[in-house]
């Protein structure tokens, strides 16, 4: 196959057919939505037998424990998949709102529109339901999209965007307005990334070295985050139970998401009292803990903290944890180790919650809650294209609003600039 053709062709069908999805009505793009909702119900078996295809695959090759997590599509997620096409359907459609209006002295009337982003390339690794996401949130948001998913899950991605493409021409759609490579040759990947005649924007869902390669090499801007080095502060005032109860799920409810806290940081005057019951359920789930001096105190088992641990996103069952004085030696702490994507606060003190939300600049931000939740799904996005840390633009978990743009727009009765 020769690659630069090949994506040449996908480019100006892709650029074609987002000029057909920006003047999509609203009830056809819900309806590409429901039909594939209902044919990816409809063919579960066909997927997870694609899957188990690819998974056979992946672990002949050997896989991490944590992409093949990844990878796992059982009914429970394809439930989810059909569930979160089904909630992007019933989202308000951000394309054609208009709004922030205001009269000029010259008597022209200023305000803004919301409109797509054109095309959206997206490179992501081991994650079969992003083929579903990805291509719902570009439908609703008027987007045509190019998705080149990694080749561990090529079978259930390609079985995946037949049923997308199946629900496109139900609806009347162009059925390129989503287009999945059907190559597995990372000289796709290159060509991507730098075809900023057809592309608008890409974004990378996988490991760091992916994304690093795309931020370095792309010719069109990126929607990005390197690592998911999540925090979660128990502040001396906390709720024990409600501690204890967040500081579990937020590391092992799921080990590989970039939502998992990585370092838990606890205030010194209640060290003695949370971490042993903490460490219990740690232990019998099987968590390594790494700990600071302090904590290995009254954690005499732990393992010595290094000063790469506060900057390590383990994406496995290994926790690091570090005993602080007070909330700003926990907020210097997140501010210089983190990654800005998701942190949070244990504590029934309104006032340094507030100082909490304020000052640690993340993306995502909480107050007695589960980092866990950082999620475009939990957010009421429906679903999420991905999670940026960038600061312009889009932030967080990106949905609709985070795939289209404002351009100004001007109403006037005749004036005239003098």
């Amino acid at each position: 196959m020769d690659i630069q053709a090949y994506m040449q062709d996908v480019g100006r069908k892709a650029r074609q057919a987002s000029r057909a999805m920006a003047k999509a009505d609203t009830r056809a793009k819900n309806a590409a939505l429901e039909a594939i909702a209902t044919a990816v119900e409809r063919d579960a078996a066909l997927l997870i037998a694609a899957n188990n295809q690819d998974m056979e695959q992946a672990r002949a090759d050997g896989l991490e424990p944590a992409l093949l997590d990844r990878l796992q599509l059982t009914e429970k997620t394809i439930r989810t998949m059909a569930e979160g096409l089904r909630q992007i359907a019933s989202l308000r459609d951000p394309v054609g709102e208009m709004g922030d209006f205001k009269y000029q002295p010259s008597g022209i009337q200023v305000g803004k529109m919301r409109v797509p982003l054109g095309v959206v390339g997206i490179i992501y690794e081991a994650r079969p339901n992003v083929t579903a996401d990805a291509a719902g949130l570009c439908i609703k948001s008027g987007n045509a999209t190019i998705l080149r998913g990694g080749r561990e899950a090529f079978h259930c991605n390609q079985a995946i965007a037949k049923l997308v493409k199946e629900g496109l021409a139900v609806a009347g759609l162009p059925e390129t307005a989503v287009q999945i490579i059907e190559t597995p040759d990372r000289a796709a990947v290159g060509e991507l990334i730098t075809m900023a005649e057809f592309v608008d924007v890409i974004v990378p869902r996988g490991g760091k070295s992916l994304i690093e390669r795309v931020a370095k090499d792309a010719r069109v801007p990126v929607i990005k985050h390197l690592d998911g080095i999540c925090h979660v502060y128990i502040d001396e005032e906390a709720d024990a139970d409600k501690a204890i109860r967040i500081a579990d799920n937020a590391k092992t409810h799921r080990y590989a998401p970039c939502n998992t806290m990585e370092t838990l940081l606890v205030n010194a005057k209640v060290a003695q009292a949370i971490l042993p019951p903490l460490a219990d359920i740690y232990r019998a789930k099987g968590v390594e803990l790494r700990g600071c001096a302090a904590t290995r105190d009254i954690l005499p088992d732990a393992i010595p903290a290094t000063e790469e641990d506060w900057r390590t996103e383990y994406l496995a069952p290994i926790l690091s944890i570090k005993i602080v004085n007070d909330l700003d030696a926990a907020m210097d702490h997140i501010n210089t180790y983190g990654s800005h994507h998701t942190d949070a606060i244990v504590t029934e003190n309104y006032s340094k919650a507030r100082r909490f939300l304020r000052e640690v600049d993340s993306a995502s931000v909480m107050v007695n809650a589960s980092t866990r939740f950082a999620d475009g799904f939990e957010y009421g996005l429906g679903a999420e294209i991905g999670i940026s840390t960038d600061k312009i633009h889009a932030r967080g978990p990106v949905g609709l609003d985070g795939l289209t743009s404002e351009k100004w727009i001007v109403l006037g009765n005749g004036e005239v600039r003098v």
